[in-house]
């Protein structure tokens, strides 16, 4: 097998390819020739040490993948070999094949390309848990989505828009609004204008959002706390700014609001049930049409630095995917 892998903490410029022994899976897991492999923001985090899981050297990035069940370990119930699979996994996905946990990988319908399933997993599990479970979003709330033309955003978009929610997306330029409404957002803002909390509540008649998703952090959370409505709840899904802000609890306390964290790796071990139940809702709404993937990259394998770069640097939009 083939890996993208990282021998120093020196970022995602430095991978390198890399021949290594095909794995063998152990008791409760399975091997899976990877077909299509999902990039996330924090694979550019995890490459320079910057990112909550410090895996030890030398490692692959990448949470997600999607794939063909090559193997099974002793024990595995529930998949067979050849049935197509979706995985997620802490890091160790940017490989030719790989070895999932059999509780973190899902059968995916045969009417789901390769490339969509493995964009599916861990955008929409993130925004799914987070805007149902979190946030307890319900039907006709309003819903404030920023860097709303990304992988997560897009997925948060949609699911929002799916669950009867009524959609503001916040993008940077006028290409990546206009694809939000393509999207279903009901509306449109710009962040990079300072008064977009004075015209989030122009557009929701001075009530603001009910519930914020951030993966921004920075200066867009701080001013998130302007335009959130009474008994709203702010999703605090990211940093991509760079700044993890903080709280100023006075304005938490006078507009009872919420601040909520997510972290979708926390379920792994704490309630990997609950993902599981999200994947197969999520599954039904693919299957009726109401969410969907929108792939807005695909690379070599070997070209993973490339693809990262043009993820940090936000040259993209919807999801980058690599293809061993």
């Amino acid at each position: 097998m083939k890996a993208m892998l990282m021998h120093a903490l020196t970022g995602h410029e430095d991978l390198a390819a890399t021949e290594m022994a095909d794995p063998a899976p152990g008791p409760g897991k399975v091997r899976i020739d990877v077909k299509a492999i999902g990039c996330n923001f924090a694979d550019t985090l995890i490459c320079k040490g910057a990112y909550q899981i410090k895996p030890p050297l030398p490692f692959a990035p990448g949470s997600e993948l999607a794939g063909v069940v090559s193997a099974l370990g002793p024990g595995v119930q529930g998949l067979t070999v050849g049935q197509r699979v979706f995985a997620s996994m802490p890091y160790g996905a940017y490989a030719t094949q790989v070895v999932a946990d059999v509780r973190e990988t899902y059968g995916v319908p045969d009417t789901m390309p390769f490339n969509e399933a493995a964009a599916f997993g861990i955008a929409y599990l993130t925004s799914h848990l987070a805007l149902v479970e979190r946030a307890r979003l319900t039907k006709g709330e309003i819903v404030l989505v920023h860097a709303a033309a990304g992988g997560v955003g897009l997925a948060a978009l949609q699911i929002a828009v799916a669950l009867g929610a009524r959609v503001i997306a916040s993008a940077g330029d006028e290409d990546k609004r206009r694809l939000c409404k393509e999207q279903g957002a009901h509306e449109v803002i710009d962040y990079r204008d300072e008064t977009w909390p004075e015209q989030v509540k122009a557009m929701t008649d001075g009530r603001g959002a009910d519930v914020i998703y951030d993966s921004v952090g920075g200066d867009t959370f701080d001013r998130s706390t302007k335009c959130i409505a009474f008994d709203g709840r702010l999703l605090v899904i990211g940093f991509a700014s760079g700044r993890i802000p903080e709280v100023r609890v006075n304005r938490v306390m006078l507009k009872n609001i919420a601040i909520v964290g997510f972290h979708v790796n926390a379920y792994r071990d704490k309630a990997p049930e609950r993902l599981r139940a999200s994947m197969n809702a999520l599954l039904d709404l693919y299957q009726a049409g109401l969410v969907k993937p929108l792939i807005g990259g695909e690379y070599p394998l070997a070209d993973a630095k490339v693809a990262l770069t043009e993820l940090a640097q936000r040259r993209t939009t919807g999801k980058v995917v690599l293809i061993p």
